[in-house]
């Protein structure tokens, strides 16, 4: 049974309730993460949009928007209050043991080669922590879409977030299958690509992604074109294999599919190395104790610490 909503006394009363409404455009959901009714919500909202004189919310049956006041309350008071909670962490957090809900945003690659071996152990050693794994293709706003932390290749990740290393770098392989090169010339330039199907990798942000090499101390893009274009590596990979055309992906999701002689390695001389695989989150004052956790646990399973 939901309890009635209590809010803070003084110039933050119905401040919470006002971000989580504007985070999810829903008074519902805001209540349901607050653990209060609507009505609560509606009443803390009312509240606080007679102190501050002006109107926050454009309601209809339908929809929750933000006036032009509620959007610049918003873009300050989110920051605020973020900062008020962790300062509110660090002086009572001292000694809280891991738990609650720990959300990473991962790409589909990742899952298989880095992420499985260390699941099981993980969840065994924190049995408080919810680990929800969701894994997309796109670069997350960690913040606003409820993220605790990410998992990227190291030249995708933003100067100013906290990174601590999963994986060595590793080269970035073009590969192909046999019965894909069976009636075809092996390319052994990169020129020789233009005579090839290359699947291809659509980065979030719309952009075909040329295909990377290194000649000597020369980085060189490759525009290649082919079949296929996929949003992620495993899909290229899985095409690669059933013989669509060459794909270029990171070379540990493809170490197995090349034991086993389902695909070839091609211009392994102009291979470009990446920085490796980091989780990845915002530099704060202090990191809550069930990401904290996660982190311990993969640098206890080979992780190499934080980025400089």
């Amino acid at each position: 049974m939901k309890q009635n909503f209590t809010v803070r006394h003084g110039a933050l009363d119905g401040v919470e309730a006002f971000l989580s409404v504007a985070r999810y455009r829903n008074f519902r959901k805001a209540a349901a993460e607050l653990g209060v009714t609507p009505s609560a919500i509606s009443q803390a909202i009312r509240t606080l949009e007679a102190r501050i004189g002006a109107a926050l919310f454009v309601r209809t049956t339908r929809s929750v928007g933000l006036t032009e006041a509620g959007e610049r309350f918003f873009a300050r008071a989110r920051p605020a209050f973020e900062e008020l909670i962790a300062a509110s962490e660090i002086a009572r957090g001292i000694g809280q043991r891991p738990a609650g809900l720990l959300r990473l945003s991962v790409p589909p690659a990742v899952v298989p080669t880095l992420l499985e071996p260390m699941i099981a152990s993980f969840c065994q050693a924190y049995p408080e922590i919810e680990l929800e794994i969701v894994a997309s293709g796109e670069l997350t706003d960690l913040a606003a879409e409820g993220f605790d932390a990410g998992i990227r290749m190291g030249d995708l990740i933003a100067p100013d977030m906290v990174a601590v290393r999963l994986s060595p770098s590793f080269p970035m392989m073009v590969v192909g299958s046999p019965d894909y090169l069976r009636s075809r010339t092996v390319p052994e330039r990169i020129e020789d690509l233009r005579h090839h199907a290359c699947l291809r990798l659509r980065r979030s942000n719309g952009i075909v992604a040329p295909w990377r090499f290194a000649q000597g101390n020369k980085a060189i893009e490759a525009i290649v074109s082919g079949p296929l274009i996929a949003h992620d590596y495993p899909t290229l990979l899985g095409a690669a294999i059933q013989g669509a055309g060459l794909a270029q992906v990171p070379g540990p999701i493809a170490s197995s599919p090349i034991a086993d002689g389902r695909l070839k390695t091609l211009l392994t001389a102009f291979a470009v190395s990446s920085p490796g695989v980091f989780l990845y989150y915002p530099e704060r004052h202090q990191v809550l104790p069930k990401l904290r956790a996660f982190i311990d646990h993969i640098r206890s399973q080979g992780g190499t610490g934080a980025r400089s």
